[in-house]
């Protein structure tokens, strides 16, 4: 059997040959195949680092608020009155959320403001209790209904909803500590909470500005100090 195996290679010298660069292509196809999968695995690396992990230059000199990131902001401008200006914070849900802008002519007052008082119009906007999904005893609003009131030591304005919908709410804690009006009106010190119709919101939309058009607009009044 030996002879016979010794005497079919002898015959096939070729053969010899081809198995021999078999054999040692083997280990090289190997050895490509696994560099290039380690490439293929540094790269899916580097691109999650970049991800994950933001380029130092690219971030901001100040995280984003949360109102910035949860609400798209909107303004209205001279709303019924000249200086009366407030703001309307969208959420993805639909609800908005009612303000004072830093501009408002009632920031102008020495003082700034000393009371609000939710009884205007025919109701005290105050006792409005929602409940339910359906928002039962939620108060059909247009968007020059008048919200509250608010005093400084030398004057008082109708603030106003902005926005046709269904109010929800109001900030009652404002009540005993009005200060957080002049403090932080765009957190704490937010007025009410609206819920308008997707078709009613399409049309408030057309009178409103984006947050970038405040800016440029009253850009004189926020580079005052006390507005920075």
């Amino acid at each position: 059997m030996e002879e016979t195996q010794n005497i079919d290679v002898t015959k096939n010298p070729e053969g010899e040959d081809a198995i021999e660069s078999t054999k040692q292509k083997q280990p090289e196809e190997v050895e490509h195949h696994c560099d290039e999968q380690q490439k293929q695995s540094q790269c899916e690396e580097d691109e999650l680092r970049k991800l994950l992990l933001s380029d130092i230059g690219e971030l901001p000199l100040s995280p984003p608020s949360a109102i910035q990131v949860n609400f798209v902001s909107y303004f209205i401008t001279g709303f019924t009155k000249p200086g009366h200006d407030q703001y309307i914070y969208r959420h993805a849900n639909g609800l908005c959320v009612i303000g004072l802008a830093p501009t408002h002519i009632a920031f102008k007052d020495q003082g700034g403001i000393t009371n609000i008082d939710f009884n205007v119009g025919k109701s005290d906007r105050s006792v409005l209790k929602v409940s339910g999904k359906r928002k039962k005893n939620a108060m059909r609003s247009e968007s020059n209904t008048a919200l509250c009131k608010v005093s400084t030591a030398n004057d008082s304005y109708i603030v106003r909803c902005c926005v046709k919908g269904s109010l929800l709410e109001v900030n009652e804690r404002l009540i005993k500590q009005p200060q957080l009006l002049n403090s932080s009106a765009d957190r704490e010190g937010y007025i009410a909470i609206i819920m308008p119709r997707p078709a009613d919101w399409t049309k408030n939309k057309e009178s409103l500005i984006t947050l970038e058009e405040y800016k440029e607009k009253k850009q004189d009044i926020l580079l005052e100090p006390c507005l920075l």
